[in-house]
């Protein structure tokens, strides 16, 4: 809630310009700060100093509310994946004002899943949808304008006619974001993208990318860095959820933890049950990160085609396993999900071990 910005406290424009030139935006700029400082740079009296600190950091305070009130507003608390199984297991959707992470291995449907779910967002309400633009960064340059369109016109023949094609494309606005630094800067003036282009969905594919480019944490002090980078983008990402009542959806990918058979129920790092190895794979980033999400949905393999989502970490559903495969129209639920497969999770959801397959040849990786 610090990362707030200073306009949308009810501070005026004038003053926000006249603090802006001192690189002071934020509420957090501003409350870093002494009374006297303030005063210098803004021009103010003591007192009118005072009211100013004591709005912005009102402003900090996240809004109470009831358990009543939360329960009486159900109805809109979630985003429908479209996936009747999973909807049903997560009581309606990915939900408003949290942050959902979808993890696994590379060529297991994780950006296409985030695109499915961009031509969702963009849907009327009628029809499931939020009626709205959605915010996607895109850190590994994974996102397919045809691929988007493809989903939208296989999932939704009867609708998406060529005039809404081009009005839900126009409705997703990507940014490419390829450093830490980047990608740390765009979250912090994202709440304007979102107000401009009405966003109710934001995506970050991925979260990891550009963090394990950027630190070999086998170096002194690149863990500490790299978990405070994480730790004002996970803050900044839960205020600008909860700030606008929207899903945040991110993907993130996967570690090898080695010499470890990460408990009971682990799967050797090959993917074949029963054969021997050194290690296990879990989701990246550590179980700091984990903590960070609200929701944790791991996607792996069971076969060349087909695929399981696993609920490892919700605070509304079991821990469940559906079986999926990707196709034209995107993500699609297999077999009988009515009876989910409810599985015996045996560890932290940040240690849950993944499901991979080394041997697929390179045509059966695409899609990430």
């Amino acid at each position: 809630m610090a990362s707030k910005k200073l306009r949308r406290t009810g501070v005026s424009l004038e003053l926000c310009d006249r603090l802006k030139r001192h690189q002071i935006e934020t509420c957090q700029d501003l409350l870093s700060l002494t009374p006297l400082d303030v005063m210098r740079l803004a021009g103010l009296s003591y007192q009118q100093v005072l009211i100013l600190l004591k709005s912005a950091s009102q402003a900090c305070v996240p809004a109470m509310t009831t358990a009543l009130e939360m329960w009486k507003q159900r109805a809109d608390l979630c985003f429908s994946t479209s996936l009747p199984g999973l909807d049903r297991l997560l009581q309606g959707g990915l939900s408003r004002g949290t942050l959902t992470e979808v993890a696994g291995p590379s060529g297991c449907g994780k950006s296409q899943m985030c695109m499915m779910l961009s031509v969702l967002a963009t849907l009327p309400k009628n029809m499931g949808g939020l009626d709205s633009g959605v915010i996607y960064i895109d850190t590994e340059s994974a996102f397919s304008a045809e691929r988007l369109v493809e989903i939208a016109q296989s999932r939704f023949p009867d609708y998406f006619s060529k005039e809404r094609v081009l009005e839900m494309a126009g409705r997703v606005h990507v940014f490419r974001e390829l450093t830490c630094q980047d990608v740390l800067d765009r979250l912090k003036r994202l709440d304007e993208n979102i107000i401009s282009s009405k966003a109710g969905l934001v995506i970050l594919d991925s979260v990891a990318s550009v963090v394990r480019k950027e630190y070999d944490t086998t170096l002194p002090g690149n863990l500490n860095h790299r978990s405070n980078l994480l730790g004002q983008e996970a803050a900044t990402l839960k205020y600008l959820a909860q700030a606008f009542h929207i899903p945040v959806v991110l993907t993130n990918q996967i570690t090898t933890h080695v010499g470890d058979r990460g408990g009971r129920g682990a799967v050797p790092f090959t993917g074949v049950p029963g054969e021997e190895d050194s290690g296990y794979v879990t989701a990246a980033l550590g179980n700091t990160w984990s903590h960070s999400v609200n929701t944790r949905l791991i996607v792996q393999y069971v076969d060349a085609r087909q695929r399981q989502i696993v609920i490892a970490k919700s605070p509304v559903a079991p821990f469940a396993v559906l079986n999926y495969s990707v196709q034209k129209e995107g993500i699609r639920l297999e077999g009988n999900n009515d009876n989910q497969e409810v599985a015996h999770q045996g560890t932290d959801p940040g240690l849950q071990p993944i499901r991979i397959r080394t041997s697929f040849s390179d045509n059966l990786m695409k899609g990430t």
